[in-house]
């Protein structure tokens, strides 16, 4: 079975210096039908204008992975971590018995584009732990490129979670198939472009929850970026 999640169905928020769609109940947008999907907890675009960002906060008992499309977001947190996160690279924060962290766009003039994801950990209490990982362009071309999974297989960076996360770039031509465990639920996000998803037409922002599927096929990609989250039941 699959169920498309259209981008204009999100909810949204407008703080003036923070624009963000919530694919599943987050803050003040509260929807009953969308409180997540499987261990797969928030997914949030958002867009920092310059010179802003979010002060500092905290989390805990949460895997935490930002996904920036276009500008840069500077990260530091507790633990004594201090970053730029530019598109290419996928950070991955585990909030464990506690964290405090910040999010900055110090650019002067660009708006910071990135996702924000958490996935429900299936270990809690544990060290708080940072990870960033640069992954090619060319590596995701015409392919999933697994970027983070529960083993750091690949090089990927490592979840503390029974869940696996793809990246790929597809135009033109280019297509891939990807097995997936009927037993299992998968849910693609497409962040640009246009991609088909197994028959079905995405355009950017929009998403497709997977259920009792064995297998995922991309084509007709126009432009898209898209990842792709194997998860727990």
């Amino acid at each position: 079975m699959i169920t498309l999640r259209k981008s204009a169905e999100r909810g949204y928020a407008d703080h003036g210096w923070l624009k963000s769609y919530h694919s599943f109940s987050f803050a003040g947008y509260y929807d009953p039908a969308h409180m997540g999907f499987g261990n797969l907890r928030v997914i949030n675009e958002d867009r920092i204008a310059p010179g802003t960002g979010f002060g500092t906060h905290g989390h805990r008992d949460m895997e935490i992975i930002s996904y920036v499309m276009s500008g840069a977001i500077g990260h530091k947190d507790s633990i004594g971590n201090g970053a730029s996160i530019p598109p290419g690279d996928v950070q991955r924060m585990s909030a464990g018995r506690g964290i405090q962290h910040s999010e900055f766009n110090h650019a002067e003039d660009a708006t910071t584009h990135f996702l924000q994801i958490w996935i429900e950990p299936n270990v809690t209490g544990i060290a708080p732990g940072y990870e960033q990982k640069t992954f090619a362009t060319a590596e995701k071309r015409g392919a999933l490129r697994l970027v983070a999974s529960n083993d750091g297989a690949e090089g990927s960076v490592t979840l503390h979670a029974d869940a696996k996360l793809y990246a790929g770039l597809f135009d033109g031509d280019e297509r891939a198939e990807l097995a997936l465990d009927p037993g299992r639920k998968s849910y693609v996000q497409l962040v640009r472009g246009e991609l088909n998803v197994n028959g079905k037409s995405l355009a950017a922002g929009d998403a497709a929850k997977l259920e009792g599927e064995s297998r995922l096929q991309l084509s007709g990609g126009k432009d898209a970026e898209v990842l792709v989250f194997d998860l727990a039941p």
